[in-house]
């Protein structure tokens, strides 16, 4: 029974997007089930397109940018929390880990209220702060499970014989975590890579990231065909990044928590 409780809930979560890899490959540039042919043409268009192609630099860009700005804060904010006893240190963490649960309408009504409060235009530069807020939260989480299971011993002797604190992070912490680093920023560029709730109220006119395209071509029937197609691409390219962060996770539990 619990084996086809499980298989009954892979083909709900799977099956949509095997019915999108399919639609993609489908001849018909109207859809519709079974496909009357397969090819290759759709692909080729997608390739084609300069929106798409300026849609994928952009997306790249935001993802790539926000996943150094959430590492950064992120650990910054770990050591912080981890190392340190401090009034209200239990209030901060709960409000560092809060973005991620809200909901992504009130998170992009919030940021863009803010920046037009402020008189800040919209554009890829706005897109990268929204989705730092919440890819720090992957980071953050990644680092201060791995401070939590990192002895201090090593640190206090770096201190005793003579390192200062940067030295001591740079050549005993940061070494210990790099993994942690590496799998938090991967998950964080997958979950900026694929968001779009949040960067519909965070875009200007003229930055659009793929899935935002992807968001405004599907009310046009005639595009639908090379939407099917960057859909897939988005999936495949959000899935690589969470493998790898998955099989670092694996290989660590599999060493015993050794660093």
């Amino acid at each position: 029974m619990l084996r086809i409780v499980t298989g009954g809930v892979l083909v709900f979560i799977y099956l949509p997007l095997i019915i999108l890899a399919v639609y993609a490959f489908n001849e018909s540039p109207l859809g519709g089930w079974p496909p009357t042919g397969l090819t290759l043409d759709w692909f080729a268009a997608a390739a084609e397109s300069e929106a798409i192609r300026d849609a994928l630099l952009n997306s790249l860009i935001v993802a790539t940018v926000s996943m150094l700005l959430a590492l950064v804060l992120g650990t910054l904010a770990a050591l912080a929390l981890q190392r340190y006893d401090f009034f209200g240190k239990n209030a901060i963490s709960f409000l560092f880990v809060l973005p991620i649960a809200l909901p992504g309408v009130i998170t992009g009504i919030a940021l863009q209220s803010t920046f037009k409060l402020f008189g800040i235009s919209l554009g890829l530069h706005t897109i990268v702060v929204a989705h730092a807020t919440f890819c720090v939260v992957v980071a953050y989480n990644n680092v201060v499970a791995r401070l939590r299971r990192l002895p201090r011993s090593p640190e206090e002797a770096s201190a005793d014989l003579g390192a200062g604190p940067l030295m001591t992070f740079r050549r005993i912490t940061l070494p210990r975590m790099r993994t942690a680093l590496l799998s938090g920023g991967l998950l964080a560029f997958a979950l900026s890579f694929d968001e779009v709730i949040v960067t519909l109220f965070a875009a200007g006119p003229g930055a659009r990231t793929l899935p935002v395209w992807v968001y405004g071509e599907l009310q046009r029937s005639y595009q639908l065909p090379v939407v099917n197609v960057v859909a897939l691409v988005l999936v495949i390219l959000s899935i690589v990044p969470v493998w790898i962060a998955q099989r670092i996770s694996g290989n660590e539990a599999a060493r015993g928590g050794r660093y």
